[in-house]
């Protein structure tokens, strides 16, 4: 299996494969990016009239898909057929052997799989694996993302101040597409090479660069009792927009990962975030936070949590408004 970059490397490079099979169960972004990039890369716009065929799983057979492919381009060097939705034509896929076998080496057949899963024992899964361009893509992990953004708009010339990506992940979660759209309508207002900011995040997409999980986190972090009971107020005149269910994993995480900072042998910057798995920026607000909650107490911390989650589920409560289980909250943990 080949993965995103190399495949997106080999496509502007225009080193094509007669066959690309795109599967993503949960996370299809780069399903759509790989096919928007080849539908836009092999054929000039006169040459897709006759030479580019979009089709949809719902509405062909697979013999329609192979008889399509094995067409030859006209006044051009590729023909391409992207088949979208080809979730539909999993449960004949195995009639497909023969041409992934032999395909027609002028075409390039693009397979879009949405919100199915691929049977790795299928006969025909390991041959596309062996044969074609194979591409599965699995959900990123929201740690993750914050790189994922910061390079996605190094490509494009752009960058992002560290605060600024975590908003965006807290705002829109591991969610690609909606976050990939949101860069472009940023990159749409902004001279090439401007860093993003959090005042652009907030002028632009709406999320406020004061009142948010990141910046309650941090100000319970270093006990700042004040800004985290106004954070809470303001969570407070509007549930639906910050769900505590968001609130609790974002503070379970912070002191989960304080835990381990306290463990850490080498609290150095670099390594701790290589550790900790976060922007190195971000490694002093877990160094301030160690010192105002030992491990006893970072545990404790984690308990407190884990009960107002609870509760905020039903569990063990007569549905407490979110904003009292946090408020109760914030008052434990200041103790």
């Amino acid at each position: 299996m080949k993965d995103f970059k190399s495949i997106i490397s080999d496509i502007d490079q225009r080193k094509f494969a007669p066959i690309y099979f795109l599967v993503g169960e949960k996370e299809t972004f780069f399903v759509d990016l790989i096919a928007e990039k080849i539908e836009a890369t092999v054929l000039t716009e006169d040459e897709k009239a006759f030479n580019q065929s979009i089709l949809y799983g719902k509405d062909v057979t697979i013999n329609d898909v192979v008889s399509q492919a094995k067409q030859y381009p006209m006044m051009a060097d590729h023909r391409v057929i992207i088949v979208r939705e080809a979730q539909s034509l999993l449960k004949n896929i195995d009639t497909l052997s023969s041409y992934v076998e032999h395909p027609q080496q002028n075409t390039i057949l693009v397979f879009c799989v949405k919100y199915k899963k691929m049977d790795g024992r299928q006969k025909i899964t390991k041959l596309l694996k062996k044969s074609a361009v194979y591409f599965e893509t699995k959900p990123m992990y929201d740690d993750k993302v914050p790189q994922w953004i910061s390079e996605t708009l190094s490509t494009s010339g752009y960058t992002i101040a560290p605060k600024a990506s975590e908003m965006l992940v807290e705002f829109l979660g591991n969610n690609l597409s909606h976050i990939y759209k949101e860069l472009e309508k940023l990159q749409d207002i902004l001279p090439k090479g401007a860093k993003i900011t959090p005042e652009l995040i907030e002028e632009n997409i709406g999320i406020s660069k004061d009142f948010n999980n990141f910046e309650l986190t941090k100000a319970i972090g270093i006990k700042d009792e004040v800004k985290a009971q106004r954070i809470v107020a303001y969570f407070s005149q509007s549930p639906k927009n910050h769900p505590i269910i968001l609130t609790t994993a974002q503070l379970n995480s912070f002191f989960s990962k304080l835990l381990r900072y306290h463990a850490l042998k080498d609290k150095s910057q670099y390594a701790a975030s290589s550790a900790l798995g976060v922007n190195p920026y971000f490694v002093k607000d877990y160094s301030f936070a160690a010192q105002k909650y030992s491990m006893k107490k970072a545990s404790q911390a984690i308990a407190l949590i884990r009960e107002v989650d609870m509760k905020s589920k039903g569990v063990n409560s007569n549905q407490i408004p979110p904003g009292d289980l946090l408020k109760e909250l914030l008052v434990k943990l200041m103790r």
